[in-house]
């Protein structure tokens, strides 16, 4: 049996950079009293609570639900690297649609260190390890810069090269994130920018420049789902449904293509979309507005062809038409998306659904995608993992 499920209330509050944010009990609690708020559903009415983090002790899930109140509910913490807060949702999503839960509440949030990100166990095998000797095999090695710029770069090095994309287009989805950021209150970074001040920001990893790196931020989102009979028996807001929702891990192809954009995601994307699709009965051509994983330009650009919004090849043509802003074919990212909004692994897959939320609501503001019924969220997380969302208006 699968049961519709209904997404009742959102909520996220502002991202802060490190060290100038709540501790993380605090940003987790205000994410989800936002989130109830906007359903209209008391604490004491949740059935099981999903909350994700990457960097935090275990139960760090529980230290910021207690703020709710103590309810005895279940507290199932998740981890699942940049995937973190979009795996809580599908697992809420799994609880309702089978029947196990009538109204449940996914959280993520997390409190981050300045700099890139790195491991915290040096006495243990890196779970990354395979994904760093494919990246070492495929490219080598390459000047000194953080893991992640390395892969993502990467990506971004081999679509160069099989497709001659020049390096200007990765810079403007940088310069169309900020133009769309600039009408987000949640956004950090809201200045707009120009393609040459970010094609003249420092290199990090050819050809991405720092202005093309999402930074690591602090902050909490969080989202209320339950069951249409549960919506109605409370009175809740029905107008908008999780359609469809696929979550995907590596295949072999991501290993042993030497292909980096297949190592950092890319078949774990057009899989998960695919099947989100057909289980919808549509195709990337109805989709009006979408949330993607922008923690680089180069992520942002391979993704528009995984999840058919492009032929392969032709991501540099669906830019250079503006075909994934307003007045083109999806609006991608109209919350500004990582590069703008900052990135707390745990709150980002929640923050991107807060915002779809808001879109089919009509309550976006200036950055409404006006008439938009169906959206689409994209979140992924290298080791690996990817879930792919399809909200609808009902």
């Amino acid at each position: 049996m699968s049961r519709a499920v209904h997404v009742a209330g959102v909520g996220m509050i502002p991202f802060a950079k490190p060290g100038a944010s709540d501790p993380y009990p605090l940003l987790g609690a205000r994410a989800a009293k936002a989130a109830l708020a906007d359903a209209g559903v008391d604490y004491q009415r949740i059935d099981q609570v999903y909350a994700g983090y990457v960097y935090g002790d275990s139960c760090s899930g529980q230290a910021a639900v207690y703020h709710l109140g103590l309810t005895s509910v279940p507290v199932i913490n998740v981890n699942n690297n940049c995937a973190t807060g979009s795996t809580a949702l599908y697992l809420a999503r799994q609880a309702i649609a089978s029947g196990a839960a009538e109204c449940v509440l996914a959280l993520g949030f997390e409190q981050m260190q300045r700099g890139a990100l790195g491991t915290h166990f040096a006495d243990r095998p890196d779970p990354s390890q395979r994904l760093l000797d494919a990246m070492q095999a495929t490219q080598g090695t390459g000047p000194p810069a953080p893991i992640a710029a390395q892969l993502f770069g990467g990506a971004g090095r081999m679509h160069m090269q099989l497709y001659g994309t020049l390096p200007e287009t990765f810079a403007r989805i940088a310069v169309k994130a900020r133009r769309h950021a600039q009408h987000n209150p949640n956004a950090i970074f809201r200045a707009p920018l120009t393609l040459d001040e970010v094609m003249a920001s420092p290199m990090v990893f050819d050809p991405l420049t720092r202005l093309q790196c999402c930074p690591p931020t602090c902050g909490g989102a969080a989202a209320v789902l339950c069951s249409e009979d549960f919506a109605k028996r409370y009175g809740l807001d029905r107008s908008v449904v999780i359609r469809a929702q696929a979550m995907t891990t590596d295949g072999n192809s991501s290993f042993d293509e030497n292909d980096m954009r297949k190592l950092v995601g890319y078949d774990m994307a057009r899989k998960a979309a695919r099947q989100v699709y057909e289980a919808a009965g549509i195709g990337p051509e109805d989709i009006p507005v979408a949330e993607l994983h922008d923690c680089f330009t180069a992520n942002e650009l391979i993704t528009y062809e995984a999840l058919g919004f492009a032929p392969e090849g032709g991501a540099e043509q669906f830019i250079a038409d503006g075909d994934n802003t307003y007045g083109g074919k999806v609006v991608t990212n109209p919350s500004g998306g990582l590069l703008s909004k900052g990135h707390p692994l745990g709150a980002t897959g929640l923050a991107q659904c807060a915002e779809l939320v808001w879109q089919l609501r009509g309550q976006a503001a200036a950055r409404q995608v006006e008439g938009a019924r169906w959206a689409l969220q994209h979140n992924l997380g290298l080791g690996g993992a990817c879930v792919v969302t399809l909200y609808a208006r009902t």
